[in-house]
């Protein structure tokens, strides 16, 4: 018999004040521009000042939401069995400062620790590292379902006992040349947006950003269980015309159906190109459902689902949805079940469903 999946705890570091778990979105950190950076912790907190200094943002922003993490779920570092991270560009910053290195010394004279650091699968082995952790150990680098990946892997290790806590994040970070790159092409919005207006933008492109979200996941409870992981499904993409059968499937293979859903959390951008996709179920199926977004307070980048999931895990413990992410007035009677949905610019469509416990 499979065994049940929990979140037993949460840690955040965003361009809101999400790593300090006592408190949810009681205030809102409004921004108007085109890109957004996280609010960094004090990271001496989490991390030797000498060890800081030699480590990518990514890498810090992740040691502290896990330590947040764990520290929530008041388990020891040793019970940790596997890390698995998500990530769609790892260390880049490093990547960048290597390559540059290269060019300025005529490939001459290099130090190893940008190469070292850039590689995609850094952030969980240094979390590894600090914690003493020798068992699985597994990054995914899957775009924009790259936590999605991370997730199912922990479900499917949890479920068959495998793992009794698995520690899972999604992590990405904003730096100057995949800005530009992007900015080159489109993908980030022109003008500044204010935070409040970004559904009402209009415009071509997202508001780009970073952050670090991390997650104990557990096939016991503990008692700062914040939900029960049920399902999670990813496709590559989906034709605009199929999402609501999609979204209806997937609900029936968990045995629920449309009224079962207490809040839907979606993964709006505000680009006028593929927010579509969301407005097909929100306007539809999901009409008279009460809805959620988050996109405007974390920023858009390859995890920022990570991001949403936190947001759900909090809703369903806090018992209550923050008036910032609302999306339409319905209230619900209960906040039992949520469905989450995202995807970016049409591709790499997920959906995961979680139970409050």
């Amino acid at each position: 018999m499979k065994k049940s999946v929990y979140i037993n705890s949460v840690g955040s570091v965003s361009p809101q004040n999400t790593l300090d778990n006592s408190v949810f979105l009681d205030e809102i950190v409004n921004y108007e521009d085109t890109t957004l950076a996280v609010i960094s912790p004090n990271y001496k907190e989490f991390i030797p000042p000498a060890a800081a200094r030699r480590m990518a943002k990514g890498i810090k922003m992740s040691t502290a939401s896990a330590k947040t993490a764990l520290s929530e779920a008041q388990i020891e570092e040793s019970a940790v069995d596997a890390i698995i991270v998500g990530t769609g560009l790892g260390c880049i910053g490093d990547s960048e400062k290597f390559i540059k290195d290269i060019i300025d010394n005529d490939e001459q004279y290099l130090t190893p620790t940008r190469f070292i650091q850039s590689s995609h699968n850094t952030v969980a082995g240094q979390i590894a590292l600090g914690m003493g952790c020798k068992g699985h150990n597994f990054t995914y680098v899957h775009s924009s379902s790259s936590f999605e990946s991370s997730l199912l892997d922990a479900k499917m290790q949890l479920e068959e006992n495998e793992a009794k806590h698995i520690l899972v994040g999604g992590v990405d970070e904003l730096v100057d040349h995949h800005e530009n790159t992007h900015r080159f092409i489109g993908h980030i919005k022109k003008t500044p947006v204010h935070t409040n207006a970004l559904l009402t933008s209009k415009s071509k492109g997202a508001v780009f950003s970073e952050g670090a979200n991390f997650f104990l996941l557990s096939n016991e409870k503990t008692n700062s269980v914040y939900s029960q992981l049920i399902a999670l499904k990813t496709f590559n993409t989906i034709a605009l015309e199929r999402i609501e059968s999609l979204a209806t499937d997937f609900l029936s293979e968990n045995n629920l159906s449309i009224k079962d859903i207490d809040l839907i959390v979606m993964g709006n951008n505000g680009d006028i190109e593929f927010d579509a996709y969301y407005d097909e179920l929100s306007n539809n199926i999901f009409k008279e459902t009460p809805q959620a977004y988050y996109k405007h307070l974390s920023g858009e980048f390859d995890t920022a689902s990570a991001f949403g999931f936190w947001l759900a895990n909090k809703i369903l413990k806090n018992q209550n949805i923050p008036k910032a992410v609302q999306m339409n007035s319905i209230q619900p009677e209960k906040l039992q079940t949520i469905l989450l949905y995202n995807q970016y610019r049409g591709e790499n469509q997920s959906f995961v469903l979680l139970k409050g416990c």
